[in-house]
């Protein structure tokens, strides 16, 4: 009789102790996260420097991202936002965003702020992917969650491949540098003239400057009355004068 009661006290307890396991399975089951973390990127198709933040609607203060991307560019890796690992219809983040308009007569750049809600179009492959934020040609943003770059043929954006710069954009990126060539010139004119009209002064003002910046420069002279350093600075400035000039007619047949 009493071996018959410890076999169903054994049997209880081992009984307990199997559903103690299924309940502990269950609940770690239960508790596996339906979510995953993934890296942002930024991508930039419109003439505008443009930047960037994500974060989830139900909690904007938790915004990841923030890089600066130039005109018709892209950035580089942040972290992260949170995406669910299966799929489904309406999943959005809120991007909140500032551009910089054409600079100002007086030299300031208007910035404007705006805040998008976008939804998070199916995942390639079923999976979730590193999220994309785009901004279009026409400032639209939107996102794209793909582990495949924009030039990649599986990347699942509307816009395919990277940014291509404008040519307008092209043309004032061009401006810019023909103005930085002709300064050159005017540059080295400037000093040929200065070395021409009074040759101490310009040679004793190259020495002091070469003294604090550059005293290597200085080896093998005596000094600012130096007939030799006087022809040294001659020569360095017909050299610069022909490099520049030279720079400046190859970026004319450049133009775009």
């Amino acid at each position: 009789m009493k071996r018959m009661k410890m076999d169903q006290t054994i049997g209880n307890r081992l009984s307990a102790l199997v559903l103690t396991c299924l309940a502990i399975v269950f609940l770690l089951s239960a508790c596996e996260k339906s979510t995953v973390d993934v890296n942002l990127h930024g991508v930039n198709y419109s003439g505008e420097t443009f930047t960037y933040v994500v974060s989830d609607p139900a909690n904007p203060d938790s915004g990841s991202g923030g890089e600066l991307i130039d005109p018709f560019g892209a950035g580089g890796m942040t972290c992260c936002v949170t995406l669910p690992k299966v799929w489904r219809p309406g999943i959005t983040l809120q991007v909140r965003t500032s551009h910089w308009l054409k600079e100002r007569p007086d030299g300031t750049l208007p910035e404007i702020k705006e805040e998008h809600i976008v939804e998070v179009p199916v995942y390639v492959d079923g999976k979730p992917g590193e999220i994309w934020v785009l901004r279009e040609t026409d400032g639209k943003v939107s996102v794209v969650s793909s582990n495949f770059q924009p030039n990649h043929p599986k990347w699942p954006g509307k816009v395919k491949g990277w940014p291509e710069p404008s040519l307008e954009y092209r043309r004032e990126r061009w401006e810019i540098h023909k103005k930085y060539e002709e300064s050159g010139v005017k540059l080295y004119l400037s000093l040929q003239a200065d070395l021409a009209n009074n040759p101490k002064k310009e040679a004793e003002e190259a020495w002091e400057h070469a003294l604090e910046y550059d005293r290597k420069s200085l080896k093998g002279f005596s000094g600012p009355d130096d007939p030799a350093y006087i022809a040294a600075l001659q020569l360095e400035y017909d050299e610069g004068l022909k490099r520049s000039r030279a720079r400046l007619q190859d970026l004319m047949e450049q133009r775009p």
